[in-house]
């Protein structure tokens, strides 16, 4: 019963496992201590001889000197060899491998194995992904005796779920890359991006969004979670925007994307869009519709770096070309920069010549959209 117990609390760990990769480490100690072991390696063998160590118990690993050498021994690991002859997910023993005069003689046996501190074998061979072989080695000391075929008949249980946990385990992490390619996308746009429920209520904000919420507290406000505006007439467009992107997201006869911009006195307007989120499906619950709201500032800075690396800009010629971009007049600069209008026109000059423009309105067009706005602080 205690093995049971034993055997139980290891599967719920494989699924616990698949779902939270910190949970890996110490898997290999629980298969061992379940199947009354000494000893346990996860590894995938790929067909060009690459072996990866996935998790083993702490008495099998090797000090960094001997790391090579261990490799090797991986790389050339008899058993492995035998059992995926001998069959894919099949649970089989030392003994159905090699013979006594094989284990006598053999360098794996009398070098690595011996070194290890293990004899009897009890495992199997699964597949993974194309080209690569799953394996499972359970051991134990020679002084410890075969393995039972009640020993075989558990690991048998617990193999499925192994193979499972790991599939579960490569899906989610393939997801959680998608997921974080999305959002350092997200980031690197030239607009703050927020996902909003059908209440308003802020579910996600790019770092970029924050900013512009943060910059902008006399016309962007958060206030219960909820994105709000201080004057009513746009509170009530941006609840209708929102209403129409989600009838749209379900199909019905909503507006495809809508737009409003947002009044800053003394400076340009906010350029906000509402897009429909495309509901993803779900396998359990009702998903919480949302939809996508697009900021953007067009005062906001470029950055001057990149437009150096583009064009080959002085930095003078880069600090002007990034004015420019954000909308800004050839005598504001000249203002802000503190130095004489004169000065401007002969750094616009050799910005057009370096982008390959022939007016002021054309640089200013490529120079605000060739590249995104500098990092949030």
């Amino acid at each position: 019963m205690f093995r049971e117990s034993r055997l139980s609390a290891l599967v719920a760990h494989l699924y616990d496992a698949a779902m939270d990769p910190a949970l890996w480490p110490g898997t290999a100690s629980q298969l061992a201590q379940a199947l009354g072991s000494t000893s346990t390696v996860l590894k995938l063998h790929g067909d060009g001889g690459q072996v990866s160590l996935l998790e083993c118990t702490s008495n099998l690993v090797v000090s960094e000197r001997d790391q090579a050498w261990a490799d090797d021994w991986h790389r050339r690991d008899l058993w492995v060899e035998r059992s995926v002859a001998y069959g894919m997910s099949r649970i089989i023993t030392d003994e159905e491998l090699v013979t006594p005069e094989e284990q006598a003689h053999s360098g794996f046996y009398q070098e690595w194995l011996c070194h290890l501190g293990i004899h009897h074998m009890l495992g199997a061979v699964f597949p993974t992904a194309p080209g690569v072989v799953g394996v499972l080695g359970i051991h134990r000391p020679r002084d410890a005796g075969t393995y039972s075929d009640l020993e075989r008949r558990q690991a048998a249980l617990v193999l499925p779920h192994l193979q499972r946990a790991l599939r579960l385990g490569q899906r989610f992490a393939a997801l959680s890359h998608q997921h974080s390619v999305a959002l350092q996308a997200l980031d690197r746009l030239d607009s703050g991006v927020l996902v909003v429920d059908a209440d308003g209520h802020i579910l996600q904000a790019s770092p970029l969004a924050d900013t512009l919420l943060r910059q902008n507290p006399k016309h962007l406000a958060v206030i219960g979670g909820r994105l709000s505006f201080h004057h009513p007439a746009l509170q009530g467009k941006l609840t209708a925007l929102i209403r129409a992107a989600l009838e749209t997201a379900r199909g019905g006869l909503g507006t495809p994307g809508s737009a409003l911009l947002i009044p800053r006195p003394q400076q340009l307007p906010l350029a906000l869009e509402v897009v429909p989120l495309r509901p993803a499906s779900v396998a359990f619950g009702e998903q919480r519709p949302a939809v996508l709201i697009f900021v953007r500032d067009p005062e906001a800075p470029l950055e001057v770096a990149r437009l150096r690396e583009l064009f080959g800009f002085t930095r003078t010629e880069a600090a002007v070309a990034g004015a420019l971009g954000r909308g800004q007049s050839l005598e504001v600069i000249a203002m802000q920069m503190g130095i004489g209008l004169g000065t401007v026109r002969t750094h616009l000059k050799r910005i057009l010549s370096k982008t390959g423009t022939h007016r002021q309105a054309q640089a200013v067009v490529l120079l605000a959209r060739c590249i995104t706005t500098a990092a949030p602080q």
